[in-house]
């Protein structure tokens, strides 16, 4: 299993990696050519293990059982589930492209607002209830 500074280096560098131009053109490109964005963030995680050292089919496997091995690191997950949304966004921003992303991430934005108020006000519906008022 990879420790935990190698995961925390792996997370950090693709984190940094994938928000440079050059790399989203990089996925975009492979979208326009038919491929799988994923397989192009796959092969960016696999250069990074590499430059870390670490065999690249190793280093992968190790990411799926992260969840076990450290279930009771919380700082780690955390960093983990967000190395995944990091991975999902350029994907996602690469397949809808600099038109559609944009509106996607807007509309993402408004339900997550609307939700936290439906949330907010069914347990305030809820504690005055309890109250009896």
């Amino acid at each position: 299993m990879l420790s935990r500074e190698e995961l925390l280096h792996l997370f950090d560098r693709f984190s940094a990696l994938i928000t440079q131009p050059d790399v989203k053109n990089r996925i975009a490109d492979a979208v326009n050519d038919n491929q799988e964005a994923v397989a192009v963030t796959t092969a960016i995680q696999e250069e990074i293990l590499k430059e870390m050292g670490v065999d690249p089919t190793y280093g992968l496997s190790c990411l799926g059982k992260i969840g076990m091995e450290y279930e009771n690191d919380q700082d780690l997950m955390v960093r983990f589930y967000r190395f995944v949304a990091t991975e999902e966004m350029a994907c996602e921003e690469a397949e809808l492209g600099p038109d559609e992303y944009p509106e996607r991430l807007q509309m993402q934005q408004t339900l997550h607002q609307q939700a936290r108020f439906f949330y907010f006000f069914y347990f305030y519906f809820f504690w005055l209830q309890k109250l009896n008022l």
